[in-house]
């Protein structure tokens, strides 16, 4: 470990915790359909697409309604990009002549970048045209990513409001955010990212003659444009198969730097529109809190483990680290933040492989998204994954000081309660589920690339991310099966919208609650004592649940390893 390696992370944390505010209070003006810089050039933009929608900006919706019209809206969205992905071979703009996708991945990739995954059981630069890279990929990061946005939105006007039967309009949340937040920042983003060296163009290959005299095709297309919403979504779906790690998605290490702060932007500031809507930003600052402690413990851990290596190499003389797997151009600090970033944000891109990390490095990941990608997470998946385990924490101390919990002047109770702990229960029972599926089915067990408990961690780290809706891949398993396309889309689609509909319950319970005043007796929310109630529960949870997997993965390779095992 390096002090220009502490320092690069320090320098990140500081930069998200300056931006939260700033971006908190434009989405809180967004969302509240307040005059912003961008209403002049955009607001009739926006008024023209309610037209022709029929949509009646004024006229808001129950919480099954909105939940409804977002699963109708997702279902035509797997439609089309099904069919793209089908149909690619007789479509324009695919210069490499690329052919259709296979029934089984076609539906994996649909589902995946339908749900915010964006698991890739394929290379994109070998399977996919520029068609179905701009118009169907490209197009679910948008939209997915507005999804999770305008889902936690909806869930905090359940906290902020009193009495209401209503929590918004999905049609107009999910046009205003993209609109407003992701076109806008995308267009810049890619700008910078082309000025970096990201190609953007819809010419064909190139060949090139290398050093040594050889030829080599050099893949190009729209690049910038996807990977801009890619990291601003955490989304994660690379153009390339290498993904951040490719030299033309991620050329220098400022634009590495810029595709880690973007990945944390949004979800950061959603935290601050919860202050600011519930009308106390201290609330905000606690739960933004709590998820910083989880991250920098996790980011000290992984950073610790890559620095170290392993026995092995130290024996050899090797003691800079563990430099396998990693580009030279980031080195071990820079990976181990980028590894901890995307596995806590919900993103899923790779500036490494993680299956080249040590035992405990890799473990770090998976915890991550094993906890439900909760520290920070997927833009507003991350925030309304928080809240459920918020209102557990609420609860739990409702029963340790003997009366009704109560959390922002709003009481906590059965129904909320038991809503939380479906969404949460969810997650454990795919990831572990499907991952003891996987270890005694023989066609899956045959995907696996390395034997013993390193063979195992792969097989957990491929359904936590696919579960947890990260997308990002341990390595070294064969993914593009019968088995994982058809088990991974079942983990992806439940995963996801198990978890949605139990919070947009919740949503329409508190808000057609009234608000309670606090008194001497309500447990104080914004302060020290909350935040580690909070990191407390969600770590007992997690410990309890995964613990066992984790101790026949991760935990004995690093034992082996201190034997002198190696897989």
């Amino acid at each position: 470990m390096t002090l220009i390696g502490w320092t690069q992370i320090a320098l990140f944390c500081a930069i998200i915790v300056a931006l939260t505010p700033l971006l908190g209070a434009y989405l809180t003006h967004v969302f509240d359909g307040q005059t912003t810089p961008l209403s002049f050039v955009l607001r009739p933009v926006e008024t023209g697409l309610y037209r022709l929608a029929g949509v009646d900006p004024q006229r808001e919706q129950h919480w099954l309604t909105y939940t409804l019209a977002m699963l109708l809206f997702h279902a035509a969205g797997f439609v089309l990009l099904y069919l793209l992905l089908r149909l690619q071979a007789v479509l324009p703009l695919n210069p490499a002549e690329q052919g259709a996708v296979a029934p089984d991945l076609a539906l994996n990739t649909a589902v995946s970048f339908l749900t915010n995954t964006n698991w890739q059981n394929y290379g994109g630069e070998s399977t996919l045209s520029y068609l179905t890279q701009m118009f169907g990929l490209t197009v679910q990061n948008f939209l997915s990513a507005a999804t999770g946005i305008v889902l936690a939105v909806a869930l905090i006007r359940g906290f902020a409001r009193a009495s209401a039967k209503t929590i918004g309009n999905f049609w107009v949340d999910v046009t205003r955010c993209t609109l407003y937040v992701l076109l806008p920042i995308c267009i810049v983003f890619t700008l910078f990212l082309v000025w970096q060296g990201v190609p953007q163009t819809l010419g064909p290959s190139i060949d090139a003659t290398t050093l040594e005299g050889g030829r080599q095709t050099i893949a190009l297309g729209p690049v910038g444009s996807q990977v801009a919403i890619k990291m601003l979504g955490t989304n994660g779906g690379g153009f390339f198969n290498a993904n951040a790690a490719h030299p033309l998605e991620n050329p220098t290490a400022l634009s590495n730097f810029l595709q880690m702060l973007s990945i944390f932007a949004l979800g950061a500031a959603l935290t601050n529109v919860f202050g600011r809507m519930v009308g106390d930003q201290r609330q905000g600052w606690a739960i933004l809190a709590a998820m910083g402690v989880l991250f920098i413990a996790g980011v000290a851990v992984c950073y610790w483990a890559e620095a170290n290596g392993t026995q092995i190499l130290q024996a050899a003389g090797l003691a800079g680290g563990n430099m396998e797997g990693k580009e030279v151009r980031f080195g071990i600090a820079a990976s181990a933040l980028f590894a901890a970033i995307t596995t806590a944000a919900s993103c899923g891109a790779v500036n490494a492989m993680h299956d080249s990390f040590t035992a405990l490095g890799g473990m770090i990941p998976i915890i991550n998204m094993e906890l439900g990608e909760i520290v920070i997470g997927g833009v507003g998946a991350g925030l309304y994954g928080m809240l459920l385990f918020v209102i557990i924490t609420i609860f739990l101390a409702g029963l340790m000081v003997g009366r009704t919990p109560e959390y922002v002047g709003k009481k906590i109770e059965a129904r909320e309660v038991k809503m939380a702990m479906l969404a949460i229960l969810i997650l454990p029972l795919l990831m572990l589920g499907f991952t003891a599926i996987a270890v005694v089915y023989p066609p899956a067990v045959a995907s696996m690339a390395n034997a013993g408990p390193h063979g195992f961690s792969e097989v957990l780290y491929a359904f936590t991310s696919q579960a947890a809706n990260n997308g990002s891949a341990f390595g070294g398993l064969t993914g593009n099966t019968p088995f994982y396309n058809l088990a991974g889309s079942i983990a992806m689609f439940l995963g996801r919208f198990w978890m949605i509909i139990p919070a947009m319950a919740i949503a329409g319970s508190l808000a057609g609650k009234k608000s309670v005043a606090a008194t001497a007796g309500t447990f104080p929310t914004s302060g020290p004592l909350f935040v580690g109630l909070l990191v407390g529960v969600i770590l007992i949870v997690g410990g309890l649940t995964f613990f066992p997997a984790l101790a026949v993965g991760p935990i004995v390779e690093h034992l082996a390893m201190l034997n002198g095992t190696a897989y």
